[in-house]
């Protein structure tokens, strides 16, 4: 195909996007609500999934030494932990800083008496945060087994929220696996549902296809002006939709920044606008291209 046939398809396309006018229109329409309900479920699913990881992220195993433990010995444990290939960070509470926090939750009324170095019960403890959330209760029983390399043994206890951790992981896991199952259901919904209406399209104007077709005109020659024609009214489609998407979310945001929980848990529009209309304006020239190249195959032979 040479530069000037290529204009001419180009040309022939946009023409006949205008030229079937409420054709055109019906098309459009049809994609922009299904790429606006497939774009609402993508941005619930992408700030659940980051909530999803927020709640990952923060799981941690707290281990408790024993009031014996010297700072030698306080050190090499801090060294084995360090040298685990699961874990990412490793941070050091002093008993005096667990009793400053412990004053910050509850109140100094709570913790009076116990504010002196001499009296204070809390334990000396490392915050131990892991690569990978999952695992973090085969790393909670590897610290407990290191008291089997000493003889009066340094840990006290380890804590990781045993029992509530697997179950958020479950639930995490969970709504991962079911938004993507809706998108995924919904997108396909939308390619058959927006390649029926532009099957309409095409319909009405299969006398003109057969008298091109009767004239000597290739496939080739008949189908490329459908397939400008497709893409762009999946270009136009999703462009609407992708307006639509932003500036209501974009309000959203706005509104829950009054909301301090809210405010936390939605994800700025800065970070999802490349990805989301990435996907929505892919999608939609797609469609249309897969839509029209469907509907006009039957009626090339003649």
């Amino acid at each position: 195909m040479n530069f000037r046939t290529f204009l001419r398809h180009l040309r022939e396309g946009a023409k006949s996007v205008f030229r079937n006018g409420w054709m055109s229109v019906a098309s459009v329409t049809s994609i922009v609500v299904s790429l606006f309900i497939l774009g609402v479920f993508m941005l619930l699913v992408m700030n659940v999934n980051a909530l999803a990881d927020k709640a990952d992220s923060n799981v941690q195993i707290n281990t408790y030494l024993n009031l014996n433990v010297d700072e030698k010995l306080r050190e090499t444990i801090k060294g084995e932990l360090e040298a685990m290939p699961e874990v990412s960070a490793i941070k050091f509470v002093s008993k005096e800083e667990g009793m400053k926090e412990l004053e910050e939750s509850l109140g100094s009324e709570w913790v009076e008496g116990f504010s002196e170095a001499d009296q204070n019960p809390l334990p000396d403890a490392f915050e131990v945060s892991v690569i990978e959330p999952t695992t973090v209760g085969f790393v909670a029983d590897k610290i407990t087994a290191l008291n089997q390399k000493y003889t009066e043994e340094p840990i006290l206890r380890v804590k990781y929220g045993e029992g509530t951790v697997e179950t958020l992981f479950k639930i995490t896991k969970t709504v991962r696996n079911i938004g993507f199952i809706f998108v995924a259901g919904l997108g396909l919904m939308s390619m058959f549902l927006i390649s029926n209406t532009i099957r309409v399209t095409i319909l009405a104007r299969r006398r003109e296809i057969g008298i091109m077709k009767l004239v000597g005109a290739t496939n080739n020659f008949i189908r490329w002006p459908f397939f400008v024609e497709g893409a762009m009214i999946g270009l136009m489609g999703s462009i609407v939709t992708v307006t639509l998407l932003f500036v209501g979310y974009n309000r959203l945001y706005a509104a829950s920044q009054t909301d301090l929980t809210l405010a936390q848990s939605l994800i700025p529009l800065g970070d999802l606008w490349l990805p989301i209309g990435t996907i929505v304006v892919g999608l939609g020239i797609v469609i249309g291209i897969w839509g029209s190249t469907m509907s006009i195959r039957k009626f090339l032979k003649v």
